[in-house]
């Protein structure tokens, strides 16, 4: 399995593997696939700020992730989103892990010091997934989301990615 940074090329691949999310799940609140020249205005925009990054294996896409703005005022710019979308059959192989080890590293180079993630409940496997990769949970938002005729809760976790921002 090769990591590597996605690129606005890759957008079409990504979505592939989005898609299926926003079509028939509420892991996103997104109500509409996005088209490929806007998944790709996403990857570009994550590469400026904090880094979009697939897992590969024989030329075939197992998953994505990637960071994000947490808010958008100043104080909050030491605190990143991240996301993580795998294939199906990349689930429960190391993928997801190996995917957030190499993100974490890269946005902790960045000065990110913590990271958030939401997630749709209920959703076990996610949560337990960010739950070993050190996360905490901080709080629930209670039908925060409506999808598929029905209201959604989300889960909000976070982890340290290192104790401090660089000094300067």
């Amino acid at each position: 399995m090769k990591i590597r940074r996605a690129t606005e090329s890759d957008a079409a691949a990504l979505l592939a593997v989005y898609a299926p999310f926003v079509e028939g799940s509420a892991v996103s609140f997104e109500a509409e696939v996005p088209t490929v020249a806007e998944f790709a205005g996403r990857i570009r925009t994550a590469n400026d700020g904090w880094g979009w990054i697939l897992a590969e294996e024989e030329g075939r896409l197992l998953g994505y992730a990637y960071g994000s703005a947490h808010r958008a005022r100043a104080a909050y710019r030491w605190s990143t989103e991240v996301s993580a979308y795998l294939a199906p059959e990349a689930r429960g192989g190391g993928v997801g892990r190996a995917l957030y080890t190499q993100l974490f590293a890269e946005l902790a180079a960045l000065g990110y010091c913590h990271a958030f993630a939401g997630i749709t409940l209920p959703n076990e496997p996610s949560v337990g997934f960010h739950r070993a990769m050190g996360f905490e949970p901080i709080g629930v938002f209670r039908k925060v989301g409506r999808k598929l005729g029905a209201w959604h809760d989300v889960a909000w976790l976070q982890r340290e990615l290192r104790a401090a921002p660089p000094e300067g």
